[in-house]
């Protein structure tokens, strides 16, 4: 399960991360500005995040594997088609809309599936799986540079999307939708220790008047607003400072390095010390790393500030399956999940769109790096709140 998530994220999302490298080349052939080449990547942000609580439900009621398949194929006719554009309307139908239904299918379904194979190792798992979409990130804009410069950005975009439609088809004939299906139970234990908690799980309805599901939602709100902001911009900005191409697409891939670094012990750590105080930790060092975006210009200092973003936002995306796994149970985490990414991370279609905005207005990306701080310091605050309400919580149920 987790190999198998772990391709179709590495194949999704290096796709996906490797548009900011596409984008220059785009805009630059067809005449656009930076605002017009990030609106549609924004509308497909806002659609492929609105629709992660319908494929989340999907996934809990028909399964992975018929919900990942067949988006695996409308990944391949958005993005195909995003190499055809000649009017901005063209992309806002290709990759706004068509790309998005399919990329629905990547995050949710994955690590809501891996969280539902997992209990004493959930964090472990989900961050080993999600890593494939750092190194997706990683390799992905690289490649991308490279294939531009030899075949252009059309034929390069074509073949990445071919690839990928394909490599995520097969990837999902082996994701299953949990381990009692199968005759086995979480952790690969053979036998289950506590048998009567494996149906449990809250359902999205009774969520609304709880507290920890609101808060939730509100931090990663605050956090994911801001969180597409490099992947769009990094590259331009680069570039308007002089330091060429190849080193716009290497802070994507240096993104992708503090990913995986994010990833893998962001799992460990919060299955050792809480998932709270990590995710405390996670919105302190995204706040850091827009600030040095906003204040180094040379291709070590936006290194130092890809790596630092890199590592707590791959931190934070893993800790959301798990922290969901963790205070709604196994049963529907699926659509747990799916509807907090709806909800909570629809609004971050908006900021690489505003980013660009204010690039437009101001002729530099100062502002969009400050704003972005801004809303990584909010998140702090109200995972101070959430760990409070624990904590008390957890006091109360002890001393009943």
């Amino acid at each position: 399960m987790v190999a198998a998530a772990f391709a179709v994220m590495f194949f999704a999302y290096g796709l996906q991360f490797s548009f900011g490298v596409i984008a220059t080349g785009m805009g630059e052939d067809l005449g656009w500005s930076r605002a017009q080449t990030a609106l549609p990547y924004s509308v497909y942000v806002f659609l492929y995040s609105a629709l992660s609580a319908v494929t989340g439900h999907a996934t809990d009621r028909f399964g992975p594997r018929a919900v990942i398949g067949a988006g695996a194929l409308i990944i391949g006719i958005g993005w195909g088609g995003s190499a055809l554009v000649t009017q901005p309307w063209h992309l806002m139908a290709s990759l706004g809309v068509i790309a998005a239904i399919g990329m629905s299918v990547a995050w949710v379904p994955c690590n809501a599936t891996v969280a539902r194979w997992f209990t004493r190792r959930r964090g472990t798992a989900v961050a080993i799986a999600s890593t494939g979409a750092s190194l997706g990130n990683f390799l992905g804009p690289a490649l991308t540079a490279l294939m531009m410069q030899a075949w252009g950005w059309r034929i390069a975009l074509a073949a990445l999307a071919l690839v990928s439609a394909v490599a995520i088809l097969i990837a999902s004939r082996f994701m299953l939708r949990d381990p009692e299906s199968f005759g086995q139970w979480p952790d690969g234990d053979e036998v289950s220790p506590a048998p009567h908690l494996l149906g449990a799980g809250l359902r999205v309805r009774e969520l609304w008047k709880d507290l920890r599901f609101l808060l939730v939602i509100i931090i990663y709100f605050f956090t994911w607003l801001a969180i597409f902001v490099p992947f769009m911009h990094a590259p331009a900005h680069a570039g308007d400072l002089g330091l060429g191409d190849l080193v716009g697409a290497s802070l994507l891939s240096a993104i992708g390095i503090g990913g995986m670094v994010g990833r893998l012990f962001t799992g460990s750590v919060s299955d050792r010390f809480g998932r709270a105080p990590t995710l405390l930790s996670i919105c302190l060092l995204q706040a850091l790393s827009f600030l040095l975006f906003a204040v180094l210009q040379d291709v070590a200092g936006l290194w130092l500030a890809a790596l630092v973003f890199g590592v707590s936002y791959g931190g934070g995306v893993v800790l959301l399956p798990a922290l969901c796994g963790d205070l709604f149970g196994r049963a529907h985490v699926a659509s747990v999940v799916g509807v907090i990414f709806a909800v909570a991370g629809a609004p971050a279609a908006f900021g690489p769109w505003f980013a660009g905005w204010l690039y437009d207005i101001s002729g530099h990306y100062q502002g969009a790096f400050l704003f972005s701080a801004a809303m990584n310091a909010c998140a702090f605050l109200f995972t101070l709140l959430l760990a409070w309400h624990l904590h008390r919580r957890a006091r109360r149920e002890a001393g009943t």
